[in-house]
């Protein structure tokens, strides 16, 4: 690597690994072939949950609402809607989590690598400590994949995966196709309540009257929420694709711009900007929180000296 190159370890300056230690980080034919797949407890019982909600709405639609119907059009025209959507969304839903979103490959960050890039003099590029790779221009290192991911948006534990390159387009089909199923069953139980109020509870459906109450119930609280989180996800997905941006980048550049403004306004470094930074890194499951500043006096004579301890937390 030329003396014109230079590589940019934000959290400490750690050279290139050794050529001993390239053997080791080098990722395998056999692993790259693996399938992708998080094994995150949280995520997993997350993913079951979301799996355990849509079976549930199919079973509410139906066996208390479409095959108790005196209309057979009706019935059948509304199941065979209902259950290709909801099979369209799960099978989004596996395509997201089993896809690779667009991981980095690990211990790429070697010198034979770098020599292979043919930088130009003066470029910059940045190496992530914790998994030694060179992260190209947008990726951002996930804490629960252990991975960088290309474009990385954000990691949804409803996927049990984060949503990046290769894997955003199944991700907002998942949340168009469920937006959709929970129009349609809001729909239907309303059209069943009205129905039910009619005619006699017990003829409207082969179950007793306050189970299927209450079932219609539990179907519209889940699909008024899933609707209402679906559909702010997917709007928000068409933004950033037609945008070209991402929620961390969003998130990042918000950042900067913030403290761009407050160093101008000569706001105090002292305003709990650390807090934002740790609830948004929670949020995006970023290792790398945005790098925020925060002011710590030291006691009273410190403070009539005028000294202070900046505390900064940077990473890639």
């Amino acid at each position: 690597m030329s003396s014109g190159h230079r590589l940019r370890d934000v959290e400490q300056q750690r050279p290139l690994l050794d050529r001993e230690d390239e053997a080791l980080e080098r990722v395998s034919p056999s692993e790259v072939k693996q399938l992708w797949f998080i094994p995150d407890c949280c995520g997993m019982v997350c993913a079951l949950i979301t799996w355990f909600l849509v079976f549930f709405a199919d079973f509410v639609v139906t066996f208390v609402m479409l095959l108790p119907s005196r209309s057979f059009w009706y019935a059948v025209i509304n199941g065979v809607v209902f259950n290709s959507l909801a099979v369209l969304a799960l099978a989004s839903h596996l395509r997201t989590m089993l896809t690779d979103p667009g991981a980095v490959p690990k211990g790429n960050a070697t010198k034979k690598y770098m020599e292979s890039l043919q930088l130009k003099p003066g470029e910059v590029i940045y190496k992530c400590p914790k998994c030694c790779s060179i992260k190209p221009e947008r990726a951002h290192h996930c804490s629960i994949c252990k991975r960088c991911i290309r474009k990385m948006d954000h990691h949804c534990p409803w996927v049990n995966n984060c949503v990046g390159e290769k894997n955003q387009r199944f991700f907002v089909l998942f949340t168009m196709y469920i937006a959709v199923i929970s129009s349609h069953a809001l729909g239907l139980c309303g059209y069943q309540f009205i129905t039910c109020v009619k005619v006699q509870w017990s003829e409207c459906s082969d179950f007793s009257p306050p189970v299927t109450m209450m079932l219609m119930i539990f179907l519209c609280m889940e699909g008024l929420l899933f609707l209402t989180f679906t559909a702010v996800m997917f709007s928000t997905q068409l933004h950033s694709i037609c945008n070209d941006e991402t929620a961390v980048s969003v998130c990042l550049s918000g950042d900067r711009a913030s403290e761009e403004r407050e160093a101008d306004l000569g706001a105090p470094d002292s305003l709990g900007r650390a807090e934002v930074g740790v609830w948004r890194s929670a949020i995006f499951a970023l290792d790398e929180p945005i790098c925020w500043t925060q002011t710590a006096n030291l006691g009273p004579q410190t403070h009539l000296e005028g000294w202070s301890r900046v505390l900064r937390l940077r990473s890639c």
